[in-house]
């Protein structure tokens, strides 16, 4: 068995220590080695040929974020970053997604690297995606536009097509999912049906992220809180602590926050996204699965299919990981599979009187 060989890039000689024992406490993971900076980084990739590289955000000579956006213009490869698990992490975590790492692998809260032999096994999944990710995935966006900048008014990106009103918009991803809801998102028309979002991602980047979606896109996009109302030219994106859910309340359907256990490993859920949208809305829901590792929403997708709403799947050629769509494909759950670039027309088709 060929190992998947990991380059650990850290300033901390505690971190790299117990990286590198978590990592090779994997079968079929290998440290080939570890540097202590990104000009050091930089020698061993050209001496080692890793598979895979753990990437610190905070470093002495170059920080991570500089280092990371030189190597994917220079030699691109696979990158899992090393992320503060706070709100003032989640900006250059989000900076580093968009420039072309894979995934991230988060601090626990306070900075207690001990604990973190206890996602041991997150970890060793993150990694092995990482290595099996499609790196030419991300030649697929097409978004011209920077999260960091503002639409000038987002008034005016309204369509002509018209909206059958009862209809509802449910997305659901992962890993590479941030990029792949943007590129959705964008251009978006401010008349759209309203759109619900379950990216599993954690509580204190959930906000941050939400924030960047609504400065590149025309449509308004927020952090789903309990009991907003389901407007049309709005999305919902789940906190990263909750399930995010539908109800109707006095003939409204508005929003509600479900804190209960983690459904297939993750909360937010798609699978309970979807299940209760159609608890809401039955064959008025229109889904999409985006890139993601797991099988997350895939039953979830076969429902809504099975209670005549459209579904659809990002390909695999688009996809950074065709877990959660190829689940779905696999389980007969998607009626359409399209690239990345596609799939907001598809959706919006899908909508239409």
């Amino acid at each position: 068995m060929n190992k998947i060989k990991v380059l650990i890039v850290d300033d901390s000689e505690l971190i790299r220590q117990l990286l590198t024992e978590i990592i090779s406490s994997a079968p079929d993971l290998e440290v080939i080695a570890s540097a202590v900076d990104p000009i050091d980084a930089r020698d061993k990739i050209k001496k080692f040929n890793p598979d895979v590289l753990t990437l610190d955000i905070e470093m002495p000579k170059m920080d991570g974020i500089t280092f990371l956006r030189n190597l994917m213009r220079l030699r691109p490869m696979p990158v899992v970053m090393i992320s503060t698990l706070t709100e003032h992490g989640a900006p250059a975590t989000l900076d580093a997604l968009e420039i072309g790492a894979i995934d991230y692998i988060a601090k626990p809260k306070g900075g207690s690297w001990g604990n973190l032999a206890d996602y041991a096994d997150v970890i060793h999944d993150k990694l092995r995606g990482a290595a099996r990710s499609n790196m030419s995935a991300r030649e697929s966006f097409t978004t011209s536009v920077s999260p960091t900048q503002v639409i000038a008014s987002k008034s005016t990106q309204e369509n002509n097509a018209k909206f059958k009103p009862t209809k509802l918009i449910c997305i659901g991803s992962s890993t590479g999912g941030t990029e792949a809801i943007r590129e959705v998102l964008f251009d978006m028309p401010t008349n759209c049906p309203p759109i619900l979002i379950a990216q599993h991602i954690p509580a204190a980047f959930s906000a941050s992220l939400a924030e960047r979606l609504n400065r590149a896109c025309a449509i308004t996009v927020r952090e789903a809180k309990a009991g907003m109302p389901l407007e049309a030219g709005n999305a919902y994106l789940a906190p990263g602590d909750f399930h995010l859910k539908i109800i109707q309340k006095n003939g409204r359907l508005i929003t509600a926050l479900d804190d209960g256990d983690k459904v297939n490993g993750h909360k937010p859920s798609v699978d309970v996204l979807f299940q209760s949208a159609i608890s809401c809305v039955g064959k008025n829901v229109v889904a999409a699965i985006l890139t993601g590792m797991g099988n997350d929403g895939a039953s979830g997708l076969k429902s809504i299919q099975d209670h005549q709403g459209i579904t659809f799947a990002q390909d695999e050629a688009t996809s950074v990981v065709w877990g959660m769509p190829g689940a779905a494909v696999k389980l007969g759950a998607v009626k359409h599979i399209l690239p990345i670039k596609k799939i907001r027309n598809g959706l919006l088709r899908a909508c239409e009187r």
